[in-house]
């Protein structure tokens, strides 16, 4: 009975603990150079402002999104990382989890907190991330295994001085693509313009969490302190076993966290280096790379260190451990995606997996699959260029991504996190390249962004116990618009089971004239005709 009384009173608390955060954001354009050398744009910002709040609560409140659309077009919010196990309507998804939201209306997101760590929130329809509407979603855990006195955030991203717009009917011209590059972008940190960083306050023998987010469009971005270890403890939202490595790379979409213990005395201070670039960028002087420096001071009138040089390499995945250990799932089956970039009879530029580039369906994915009884197990049903794949609930499914072309991918699964497996190079037919995490005694690290380098293959797995309508995507904005997108329809029987939608979410597309039952145009049969369909491709070898 003592016992009994006892978990009475640990649920108490646990609820009385919880609370709502709320968040009032009324979606705006807003013109600005954000402090930076460039032509101001038409950006998008949350109540007239730019950067937006960033966001935090802890694990199991609730996030409540009171969002006010003042654009002239709809607009969407995805909280990138999270689950959302059992809401899969606030996913944020343009056409696959909602209608968007209207110009001019009102609509609340609910998101149950359920996962701790580093996560971020962003636009998700017309790629309004591009344009600003994103920021960092900050999840503390109140028995987090790495407790500390004092954390630093740093969240990278790019901002151009065209719109996603207007950079993507370059990039998508007839007779061939055109250069964005002309209106190059600079690289913000924290919202601000990076040559304006603060220095990091260190206290000798103290440890910091720091951390890193992101929000990139495009580049790579690394960080590192001189003669300083940063031990990962997180990446993607997902704890790790501590790991060392003296610099933390970053692809669009990515985050990681970081422990960073002072050094034992006062004697010196130290630099902290961010550094944008990809070796699929052109070179622009300032831009391609940019690299960002700022002082971590342990006393004001220290020397400062000098490093012999400023390291770099790729974030080594396959090296780190899960903290909760799950060993190599066993995959149930096999899904190959080449990532290829191709172009239609008429020469416009389209990014595909296996050469089908995505259109969004008529009806969103999700109230196809919620609406259509047995057909919603046949992948027809959601339309030939969803490219949409049906998986049965608790499968595990195994995922080799290559990229045969030129320019890499930041592979982004929505509703789940996946174990990273192996990598390789994919001309290599001696195996000599072929890394994989050990078979027995290892926890494969998680995460729900991996990068995919030119020339190489990838492979993760993810049980899909998750039901739902979830896509997967580059996370490279452009690649996006391009077309670089699919369908994941998780558990559709299930979901018809499982998954009341609520009423707001259906009023929207009532608001757009968007049919919320049927498949791919609204039939409650086989018949797609009207369906957008993807360009017949053909493959240019230059690219």
């Amino acid at each position: 009975m003592r016992a009994f009384y006892a978990l009475l009173l640990c649920l108490f608390a646990l609820v009385a603990h919880a609370k709502h955060v709320v968040q009032n954001w009324d979606v705006t354009y807003v013109t600005t150079n954000r402090g930076l050398n460039q032509t101001p744009k038409r950006g998008i910002g949350v109540n007239g402002k730019l950067p937006l709040p960033v966001v935090e609560a802890e694990l199991g409140d609730t996030l409540v999104l009171n969002v006010r659309n003042s654009l002239d077009t709809p607009t969407s919010l995805h909280s990138h990382g999270l689950f959302q196990r059992g809401t899969n309507y606030y996913d944020g998804v343009a056409m696959t989890t909602e209608c968007s939201i209207a110009p001019g209306t009102n609509f609340t997101y609910y998101t149950k907190i359920e996962q701790a760590g580093t996560f971020w929130i962003h636009g998700h329809t017309h790629e309004h991330n591009f344009d600003g509407l994103r920021t960092p979603l900050i999840i503390h855990n109140p028995k987090d295994p790495n407790p500390v006195e004092k954390e630093f955030l740093f969240a990278a991203e790019d901002w151009w001085p065209i719109t996603f717009q207007e950079s993507l009917a370059i990039l998508m011209q007839p007779h061939g693509p055109g250069n964005p590059y002309t209106s190059p972008p600079y690289t913000l940190i924290n919202g601000v313009n990076g040559s304006l960083v603060e220095p990091l306050h260190f206290e000798p023998g103290k440890t910091y969490k720091i951390r890193l987010v992101s929000m990139m469009s495009l580049p790579l971005w690394e960080f590192v302190i001189d003669d300083h270890e940063l031990m990962v403890v997180e990446v993607d939202g997902v704890a790790t076993k501590p790991k060392a490595v003296s610099v933390v790379r970053l692809a669009p979409g990515q985050r990681v966290a970081v422990l960073v213990t002072a050094k034992p005395n006062k004697s010196m201070n130290y630099q902290y280096h961010m550094t944008t670039f990809g070796d699929y960028l052109p070179l622009i002087p300032g831009v391609y790379p940019q690299q960002i420096n700022s002082t971590v001071i342990y006393t004001a009138d220290a020397p400062v260190f000098v490093p012999h040089a400023i390291p770099s390499e790729p974030f080594d995945e396959l090296s780190i451990e899960a903290l909760e250990f799950m060993p190599t799932m066993a995959a149930d089956r096999s899904l190959f995606f080449n990532a290829t970039y191709g172009f239609s009879p008429d020469d416009v530029a389209y990014e595909s997996f296996n050469l089908v580039a995505y259109s969004s369906p008529k009806v969103p994915s999700m109230f196809s699959a919620l609406t259509t009884g047995d057909m919603s197990l046949n992948p027809i049903t959601y339309g030939p260029a969803t490219n949409a794949q049906v998986l049965k609930y608790g499968e595990v499914v195994e995922m080799v991504y290559w990229s045969a072309t030129r320019i890499p991918h930041p592979q982004h699964l929505h509703g789940h996190a996946f174990q990273v497996i192996e990598k390789g190079h994919i001309g290599d037919a001696t195996g000599e390249s072929r890394r994989r995490v050990p078979e027995k005694g290892f926890s494969p690290m998680m995460r729900d962004t991996v990068m995919v380098y030119s020339g190489e293959y990838v492979i993760v797995r993810f049980k899909a116990d998750n039901p739902g309508a979830w896509i997967m995507h580059c996370h490279f904005d452009w690649h996006i618009g391009q077309g670089l997108n699919m369908l994941f329809i998780s558990a559709p029987q299930l979901m018809q089971k499982t998954l009341s939608v609520p009423k707001s979410v259906v009023d929207q597309c009532a608001r757009q004239g968007i049919p919320v039952s049927g498949n791919v145009v609204g039939h409650n049969s086989f018949n797609i005709d009207g369906a957008p369909k993807p360009p017949e491709l053909i493959i240019n070898r230059f690219y």
